[in-house]
């Protein structure tokens, strides 16, 4: 079901905006933002938003200074008279602490989720790091929809020939074992010994056998980069010198990017969750629906307290 009354905000300047709008047939909502000389925020919704269904995208990625604009634009919308505020979040951030490893630590994925949902209706995100958590419900007090990034990539890969599918670890091998199905190539998964955020240690299988193919190592986030970097070491070692890389998100902290390129990677891929250049992977498809589900159920409460 599609409906005419949705508008589109997008927090940062952000590709997937083109495309939902034109794939959910809604108007781009338009707002003026600054900062004060004392570095407060100045907003203004230019778009008349009375009795729209606003969707507005932030890719959470760098959250911290996205999150009071994000709050402000969100809560502007409401208070103009929205029929509701649905938050895209194609990267969704503040899912790593998901428990208190040491005494005072603050579990902020609970803290962070808590906050989000007090000013939204529903939320639409990519490939959340869920790790100790089943599930974004456990979290989140609002619907919320998990795409799984794992098709784009699938799709992409499809047609090429002659590949080695890498997953880093074990965690990785359910996700790439299905992305191998789809695309129909072999694939390996490696050990992962991790001793810190930039301290890792990756042991592959013996590839001998598939020395005469590109391996491509897939991942779903790319931060620090240290992941990846050890998997081109270690593939290297075993003399597969053509090494790609597809992840659905590229964080790229500290220009790590550049680094993995460096290291000997002939292609760097990702998808458009996270802006960057290495973007050549559409996920707008993968939205549309959830989008429009979560709409349709806001709709079917509208109409059924209108009944009563």
């Amino acid at each position: 079901m599609s409906y005419s009354n949705i508008t589109i905000f997008s927090l940062e300047q952000h590709p997937l905006i083109e495309k939902l709008s034109s794939g959910l047939k809604a108007n781009q909502g338009k707002f003026n933002t600054r900062q004060f000389p004392d570095g407060e925020s100045y907003l203004r919704i230019i778009s008349e938003i009375k009795e729209q269904h606003c969707i507005v995208i932030a890719d959470l990625s760098h959250p911290n200074s996205k999150l009071l604009p994000l709050l402000f634009l969100l809560d502007t919308l409401k208070e103009l008279g929205a029929l509701s505020v649905g938050l895209v979040a194609p990267y969704l951030s503040y899912m790593r602490q998901d428990r208190r490893f040491i005494d005072g630590e603050a579990i902020t994925s609970k803290l962070f989720a808590r906050t989000l949902s007090q000013h939204i209706d529903y939320l639409v995100t990519i490939d959340p790091h869920l790790h100790r958590y089943h599930s974004l419900n456990e979290i989140y007090s609002v619907p919320s929809k998990v795409i799984q990034g794992a098709p784009a990539l699938a799709q992409w890969l499809k047609g090429q020939d002659n590949l080695l599918l890498v997953g880093p670890d074990e965690e990785s091998e359910q996700w790439v074992a299905d992305i191998a199905s789809y695309s129909d190539h072999p694939y390996v998964i490696g050990k992962k010994n991790r001793y810190g955020d930039r301290n890792v240690e990756i042991h592959l299988p013996d590839l001998s056998k598939y020395q005469h193919l590109t391996a491509v190592i897939i991942d779903d986030v790319i931060a620090s980069g240290q992941t990846v970097l050890c998997c081109i070491l270690e593939l290297q070692k075993q003399h597969i010198n053509t090494i790609k890389c597809a992840a659905v998100h590229g964080i790229f902290a500290d220009n790590s990017d550049i680094s993995l390129l460096d290291a000997g990677l002939t292609a760097l891929v990702t998808t458009n969750t996270i802006v960057h250049s290495s973007n050549a992977i559409d996920t707008s498809t993968l939205l549309i629906s959830p989008i429009q589900s979560c709409i349709t159920q806001i709709e079917n409460k509208i109409t059924k307290l209108g009944n009563i």
